[in-house]
């Protein structure tokens, strides 16, 4: 492809989204390139309550809310193409793309490629993901309709998603490695006022096995006492759910060596600036304190007013 953009942004999540609409507001010719769905992780998040400006007594979800990012970037003119990311070459002043698709070429580029969920981490889990397991409550709720959910995790999006999945399960357990919640106390003060949600304190989940590839046991130690408790499934459900909200892991294996890192997070300014010049970083893939919705919108606008300032400067 001959056309150079001047930002190309990969990945559609808040932060990708943001940057497209502030780039596009620019008058800059602005690629975003996704592999799936946009939204990322806030695409499978049914309830958000700290949005700033969303409507008090309406609920937002994370797909009404990604629905209109989309269709402000499109407004300004922000162009899409639905590709897989190959490889990427960031230095020069022109930086290229390879996705499975084509090639493409910019003048700046604003990595944007989110997280994805963190693995439960116990024994035999990759054999049941799919079958009993899930990362997913607004995704896979419904086929644990009045079943039993086990849901691992003490933060924000573990409580929260546990008290989604009471719209199905007759019963949801709460899973946690300590023995108090990570999440906020109004969210925990919801959790602890419904019925239908109990805890296993001080626990991690350390193997999970069933007959014909679906999940219907789990061993349970507590880490205090060592003690292993194991669970089975219910006689006549056969199946339980396990779902796994204890954190994300960065995608940014396309970018190991390209620029500087910590962790596998990408190392940045305040200003989204990476070590390499015209390329910056925004959203839940960045090194920071706070991976939120609204953290990740301000660093999508910021990289996108630093790309313009860059173009500018380099014109």
């Amino acid at each position: 492809m001959d056309k150079v953009y001047d930002v190309i942004i990969l990945g559609a999540g808040p932060a990708g989204l943001a940057a497209g609409l502030y780039a596009g507001r620019s008058r800059l010719s602005t690629l975003i390139i996704e592999k799936g769905q946009d939204g990322g992780q806030i695409a499978i998040t049914n309830e958000i309550e700290n949005y700033p400006g969303q409507i008090v007594d309406e609920e937002e979800s994370g797909p009404s809310l990604i629905a209109r990012m989309t269709a402000q970037a499109e407004k300004f003119g922000a162009e899409r193409v639905s590709d897989t990311i190959t490889a990427v070459e960031l230095e020069g002043p022109v930086k290229k793309i390879t996705c499975t698709g084509g090639e493409y070429q910019g003048k700046t580029v604003i990595l944007a490629t989110g997280a994805h969920s963190r693995p439960i981490g116990c024994e035999n889990e990759g054999q049941f993901v799919g079958k009993g397991i899930s990362f997913c409550a607004t995704c896979d709720a419904n086929f644990f309709e009045d079943l039993e959910v086990y849901v691992v995790g003490g933060g924000d999006s573990a409580v929260e998603e546990a008290m989604y999945l009471t719209n199905y399960a007759r019963k949801v357990t709460i899973i946690h490695r300590r023995d108090e919640l990570r999440a906020a106390k109004s969210i925990q003060e919801k959790a602890f006022a419904n019925d239908k949600i109990d805890f296993m304190w001080d626990s991690v989940v350390e193997s999970v096995g069933g007959d014909e590839g679906v999940l219907a046991t789990m061993n349970v130690r507590n880490v205090k006492t060592g003690e292993v408790t194991t669970i089975e499934a219910d006689e006549d459900d056969g199946i339980f759910g396990l779902f796994g909200f204890i954190g994300f892991l960065p995608n940014t294996e396309l970018f190991e060596g390209k620029v500087d890192m910590e962790n596998s997070y990408i190392v940045t300014d305040d200003n989204m600036k990476t070590n390499v010049p015209g390329v910056f970083a925004a959203g839940d893939l960045r090194k920071k304190s706070l991976r939120q919705v609204v953290t990740a919108a301000a660093d999508g606008a910021i990289a996108a007013t630093q790309a313009y300032k860059y173009i500018e400067e380099n014109e």
